[in-house]
Formats: structure tokens, C-alpha cells, sequence
């Protein structure tokens, strides 16, 4: 079967063709895919490549060129620190320019700011590590007579020998300080760390923040009070007691900034337990929340000593200087190593004045030995057991499932 058209219809679509043929439109144009991009690289930011490395040692060896170019011949500039400085600045700026050439902009920024921050960590370790060799090269003819810590200076004058005397009496000194010190500031510590944590309201917001304002305190200041409150107005002599009182005042905001960390570390699953069980607020806080934080406060309370240690303005005004064994706290002038260090320092002999850095190296240790302590005990987080105490725990444990099975059915516990 054949199928015809008018001819209207036919003269219509050749018109329609020939107008098409003249003027044509705009084609249907498809979307044409995007050329395929190489994957990217993801850059690992602790790990240094070989290109790092590479760029690190080409941009410290032009630094280098150009500074001495700059101090030796270009410039007039002269002096070892404007060398280290100029010189550090051209290595960050040729550094940067390296990397740009292979990373984008964010990898730029990422290997500057190592940079200066890798920087930074090197002068404070070499200013830390120049103040610890420079007390124990000035100190170390003393320390190695076994006298030093053995005797005192009752009967050693300035220009006696390095073998005879030593600093007995600076150590007593401290060790009874310190320990008076730590009778005052724990319970008065731990006891407002708690009312921080366990109380809300306006209270609690005045004391945190006298508190924050007593950790900026200066030393001075506590030993000018208790000089004019407990000598000058109460008339009581210069004492080691009196300093203890002086040092307590800049160990308790330490405890308590720190006891107050530490208790809030505290999960608050504990306590609602103990509440579900239906203890008491402040049976939950002595049976739950101390045990709890225990090492953590004990962390607490060795930092507030290591502070409370190498004070000496506070000690100077309060408990006065001595060269003789003063065992009594309540009479009569007692020294501290600081204070006795600062004495012999000031003295113009050789032999003082090496004394005195030896009692500096001294109570360096010390400090050091405090703080290694403190971060070995507060390495755990609050609630995790030692291994000491993980056995105690399974022991007591078996203990008690042993006299559970032991009793007859129907007997309760």
C-alpha cells in the first residue's frame, strides 16, 4: 500500500526545507567529556621523602653562601647573632621557593611553619641544655668531694678549701620546709579541688578564679606577707615555719589548678553508679572520685613541691640565713638550697662562689627528679590501674569469690 500526501502539505515541507537550507539554526552540540586529570599524590605529613630532605640541605647550603656573601663582602654587617639570623631567614625563603616548585600552596605553609617550629624546639633545648652545663662545669670541683654532702658550714670560712664544709644543713633546711609545706597546702588543695568540681554557683566561680589570679603571684609578695602578718605584726621570730607558711601560699594554687584538672577527668559514669546505688554526695566523692584520681593528684601535689622547692625570696625574708644545723622549725633562722645557693654565689672567693653553683646543681636534680615522677605517675589517665595495683585488685577479687563459694547455698554475704 502506498501512502500520498496533498500537495499543500508537500509544497509546505519543501518551502520549510528550502528555509532550513538558508538559514540554518543552532545544532544540538554534546557535552564533550573532560580530559583525564593524574591522580593525585597524597602526602604523608609525618614522613620526610627524599625530596624534602634535598630541599632542606639545598636551601641551608645557599643560606649559608648568601650570608657570608652579604657579611664578608657585599655589606657591612658583622656579629655572629645578625649571621644566624639573616641567615635563618634566607633558608626559610629559599626553602619556601623549593617547595613551591613541586607542592601547591598548603604544602608550602605545612613546611615553613615545621620549619620554624622545629627552629624554635632547638633554641630552647640548647638554652635549657647551656644553663644545665654551665651550673654543673661551675659547680662540679664541689660536687666531687664526698663532704659537700655530708657536713655544713659552721666551721668553714671563704677561703677554706673545697674540702671542708658542705650544704647538710640547706638539705635539712628544705626537706622540713617542704614537708610542713605539704601538711598545709594538700588538704586545703584537694579540699577546694573537690568544692570546684562537686559544687555550682557563684561561690565557685570567685574561688576559681582567685585562684587563677593566686597562680600568676609573684614569690615576693607572699614572703612580704607573711613577713609583716606573722614577724613584724604577730611578733614572731624568723623560722622555718614561717618560710613553710611563705611557701605554701605559691604551692596551693598549683594543687589546686592541677587537682582541679584531674577531677574533672573523673567519668561521670562513676559517680551516677554511685548515686544509682544510693550513696551520698560526699560518699561518693571520698569512696569513688579520690580513689579514682589518685595518681593524678598525687602528680598534682609533686608539681606544687617543684615549685614550692626553688623558691628563695620568700625564704629570705621569712627564715633568714644560717650556716649551722637548725633542726627546730619554730626557732631560729633555717636555710634552703636556693637560699644558700644564692648566699654563696654572692660571695667574691672562688671556692664560695663554686659551693654555690654545686648547691644550684644540687636542687636541679632535685627539681628534675620531681617532675620525671610527676610524669611517670601522671602518664596514666584517671581510673586506669598500675600493674601493682591491677594484681591487688585480682587478688581481692579471687579473695572474695573464694569465701563466696565457700559459704553454704541459702547463707547470704
Amino acid at each position: 500500500m502506498t501512502l500520498t500526501m496533498p500537495d499543500e502539505q508537500v509544497d509546505r515541507l519543501a518551502d520549510y526545507a528550502a528555509e532550513r537550507a538558508e538559514h540554518p539554526g543552532p545544532r544540538t552540540v554534546l557535552p564533550t567529556r573532560p580530559p583525564l586529570q593524574a591522580a593525585q599524590v597524597r602526602r604523608l605529613t609525618r614522613r620526610t621523602t627524599r625530596e624534602d630532605v634535598i630541599a632542606m640541605i639545598g636551601a641551608g647550603f645557599s643560606a649559608i653562601c648568601t650570608t657570608m656573601l652579604l657579611f664578608g663582602r657585599l655589606t657591612p654587617l658583622s656579629g655572629a647573632l645578625g649571621f644566624v639570623i639573616v641567615a635563618f631567614g634566607l633558608y626559610l625563603l629559599i626553602y619556601a621557593v623549593l617547595v613551591s616548585l613541586t607542592d601547591n600552596r598548603p604544602a608550602v605553609i605545612d613546611r615553613l611553619m615545621g620549619a620554624l617550629l622545629t627552629a624554635s624546639a632547638v633554641v630552647a633545648l640548647v638554652a635549657l641544655f647551656s644553663v644545665v652545663i654551665f651550673i654543673l662545669w661551675r659547680g662540679h670541683t664541689a660536687l666531687l668531694h664526698a663532704n659537700f654532702y655530708t657536713e655544713d658550714l659552721s666551721e668553714t670560712g671563704p677561703l677554706d678549701p673545697l674540702s671542708k664544709g658542705g650544704i647538710t644543713h640547706a638539705i635539712v633546711g628544705t626537706m622540713i620546709m617542704t614537708l610542713i609545706a605539704i601538711g598545709i597546702t594538700v588538704p586545703l588543695g584537694v579540699a577546694c579541688s573537690v568544692y570546684l568540681n562537686e559544687t555550682r554557683g557563684k561561690g565557685a566561680a570567685l574561688v576559681r578564679t582567685v585562684v587563677t589570679a593566686m597562680t600568676a603571684l609573684p614569690s615576693i609578695l607572699a614572703g612580704l606577707f607573711i613577713f609583716t602578718t606573722w614577724i613584724l605584726i604577730l611578733g614572731f621570730e624568723r623560722s622555718g615555719l614561717a618560710a613553710s607558711v611563705a611557701i605554701s601560699i605559691m604551692m596551693l594554687p598549683i594543687i589546686i589548678r592541677s587537682a582541679d584538672v584531674v577531677l574533672r577527668l573523673v567519668p561521670g559514669n562513676l559517680r551516677e553508679a554511685s548515686a544509682a546505688l544510693g550513696s551520698s554526695q560526699w560518699r561518693t566523692v571520698w569512696h569513688v572520685v579520690l580513689p579514682t584520681a589518685r595518681s593524678g593528684l598525687t602528680t598534682s601535689v609533686i608539681l606544687g613541691v617543684a615549685r614550692g622547692v626553688g623558691e628563695t625570696a620568700p625564704v629570705l625574708l621569712t627564715a633568714g640565713f644560717t650556716s649551722t644545723m637548725n633542726m627546730n622549725p619554730a626557732k631560729g633562722p633555717m636555710v634552703s638550697l636556693p637560699l644558700a645557693a644564692f648566699e654563696l654565689v654572692r660571695s667574691p672567693q672562688p671556692n664560695q662562689i663554686a659551693r654555690g653553683f654545686a648547691t644550684a646543681a644540687v636542687l636541679m636534680v632535685l627539681v628534675l627528679v620531681l617532675f620525671v615522677v610527676a610524669r611517670v605517675m601522671g602518664g596514666r589517665p584517671a581510673g586506669r590501674l598500675s600493674k601493682r595495683q591491677a594484681r591487688s585488685a585480682q587478688e581481692r577479687s579471687a579473695k572474695d569469690l573464694a569465701r563466696i563459694e565457700s559459704r553454704p547455698n541459702g547463707v547470704s554475704a
